[in-house]
């Protein structure tokens, strides 16, 4: 089982300024977005990278350039980002472009954040369909990667708010209507490691921290988890079963 490390893309200036940027093309990292996406490639950087995958959106092949870059500079060898489409931002259809102190006013806004597998954007995706492609690609490509390289391997995948959040409440065993709990910043990290028995997540929507205990370590293969969580909890990073 491979370890799949779920990045945002860093703040846009559609963020700042409060639009729903959605898929319109051109939104670009601001100031801040660069200097966070540059942060969350160092702590990526001390884990060498199996694959790096990204949103066909601009905002998050800039982040996975920060992470490229990061890996170069730690002298590991990491190819150029794959775009993965579905890993794209939820198509928000005619929502897409609009001011949210707009969208607040829509009765469909209440559904989005009571019943989210009930939303229909107009002229765009449901929310269901949104989580149903984005999960599928994670674990069809976690499955290659783990076969190519191993169940020690790591890899990155650079998306938006709403498509983590719902790939992260499908290895929480969570409904998408209960999806909103989940925070999701910009360039935050969470990591899920997709098991024979189950998902774990191991961290969501992390800042800062050392990463360098997920690296593999030379000589030692990670055992299968099929026999379940450990009751307890565990030894955690560092022991024998890691």
């Amino acid at each position: 089982m491979a370890t799949l490390l779920l990045v945002r893309h860093g703040r846009t200036t559609a963020n700042a300024s409060g639009l729903l940027a959605g898929r319109t093309p051109g939104v670009r990292l601001d100031e801040l977005g660069i200097e966070q996406a540059a942060r969350a490639g160092g702590r990526i950087g001390t884990v060498p990278l199996a694959a790096l995958v990204t949103s066909p959106q601009e905002r998050c092949k800039q982040t996975a350039k920060a992470i490229a870059v990061a890996q170069r500079e730690r002298g590991h060898a990491v190819t150029r980002a794959v775009t993965e489409k579905g890993l794209a931002e939820c198509d928000y259809g005619e929502w897409q472009g609009r001011a949210i102190k707009e969208l607040l006013r829509e009765p469909l806004w209440q559904t989005v954040q009571r019943q989210p597998s009930a939303a229909v954007f107009p002229g765009g995706e449901s929310m269901v369909a949104m989580q149903h492609r984005a999960v599928a690609a994670v674990r069809r490509i976690d499955a290659a990667v783990t076969e190519e390289h191993g169940p020690g391997a790591v890899w990155v995948a650079v998306s938006h708010g709403d498509i983590i959040k719902s790939v992260l409440a499908d290895a929480l065993g969570m409904h998408l209507d209960l999806f909103q709990r989940i925070n999701v910043d910009p360039a935050s990290v969470s990591v899920v490691r997709y098991a024979p028995d189950r998902p774990y997540v191991l961290a969501s929507n992390t800042h800062d921290g050392d990463l360098s205990w997920l690296a593999p370590k030379p000589g030692r293969k990670r055992r299968a988890k099929a026999e379940g969580a450990v009751v307890g909890g565990g030894a955690g990073p560092g022991s024998a079963d890691h």
